[in-house]
């Protein structure tokens, strides 16, 4: 069983950066690989990006390559989602969560997840 907590959400202005975080409970983090999802209002919840269990491998959506960074400390059992030249179409509540296998990129693949963190972009 693992329990994951988000947090590092916030208002920001276009063009700015946030860190979001996702504390894990349990020993068995580092054997899991991580995602970030996010729902938008009026959209269904898309994956954003996953990372595997050693931090080797990363992938992302399209809409952020290039702004959003995935990393992980297994020693702290926390993923990371550092996100920069944040974007108003960026605003949603963002998930973490565990998936057994890497890649993952279905939310059909992921075992636990938290409850949600909200990002808000003004224009």
């Amino acid at each position: 069983q693992v329990q994951l907590v988000e947090s590092g959400g916030g208002l920001v202005q276009a063009g700015g950066s946030l860190r979001l975080s996702c504390a894990a409970s349990g020993s068995t983090f580092g054997k899991y690989a991580m995602g970030w999802f996010r729902l938008a209002p009026g959209k269904e919840r898309e994956f954003v990006a996953t990372i595997s269990w050693n931090s080797r491998s990363t992938y992302y959506a399209d809409s952020v390559k290039g702004r959003f960074t995935i990393s992980r400390d297994n020693a702290k059992n926390t993923v990371y989602l550092q996100m920069n030249r944040l974007k108003p179409e960026d605003t949603a509540v963002y998930y973490c969560a565990a998936a057994r296998f890497y890649p993952s990129l279905l939310q059909s693949e992921y075992d636990y997840w938290g409850q949600g963190t909200q990002v808000t972009v003004s224009s």
